[in-house]
């Protein structure tokens, strides 16, 4: 059983960092990197990647967790998250990116897995779709952010934002441009 698995929302500076797991008992067609796709043609492939899943499963790093651990071993903390709750233990897992979690079962890093992988490829959409998804109801919370727009990413109107009304709660404060507001 190959599960792969990705990771969404390492750049933003609020939210937290997601992780996906996938295993597949039938591979669904049209997969690709979550990047390199549309919004619309993400939400279309989510049900059909839980439908022909053995198994998924998303988790995260809250933004506490992030900048207690730095997002690197938070990225890391969120995936092997992803795999434990998969319910059963993959015999290999495919991580995009160049490092391996701590797992109970074998593990490679390959780079640019999420567009050849299939495995992968389903876990940066499932990732990705559900961290905008997220942002999206953050926004709901603190509208003066933008975050449906930009969903927490740098952008000059979430800058402009965090220079009007301070950082939220959801904001990453180990961030540079949180951290200097913060102060």
């Amino acid at each position: 059983m190959l599960c792969g698995v990705d990771e969404a929302g390492r750049g933003p500076l609020a939210g937290p960092v997601v992780a996906a797991a996938v295993i597949f008992a039938r591979v669904p067609g049209g997969l690709d990197d979550s990047k390199k796709l549309s919004p619309r043609r993400r939400a279309a492939l989510v049900p059909l990647i839980q439908e022909h899943a053995l198994c998924w499963h998303i988790a995260w790093a809250l933004p506490g967790e992030i900048d207690r651990l730095n997002i690197h071993h938070a990225t890391l903390l969120a995936m092997r998250r992803a795999v434990e709750g998969l319910g059963r233990m993959p015999t290999q897992c495919v991580i995009d990116g160049r490092f391996v979690p701590d797992l109970d079962c074998p593990a490679r890093a390959q780079v640019g897995a999420d567009g050849c992988v299939a495995e992968v490829s389903a876990a940066s959409i499932l990732a990705k779709q559900w961290r905008d998804a997220e942002m999206c109801r953050w926004d709901r919370v603190y509208p003066d952010f933008g975050f449906a727009v930009h969903k927490g990413y740098p952008t000059p109107a979430h800058l402009a934002a965090l220079g009007r009304v301070g950082p939220s709660p959801i904001h990453r404060y180990s961030y540079a441009p949180v951290a200097r507001l913060a102060s």
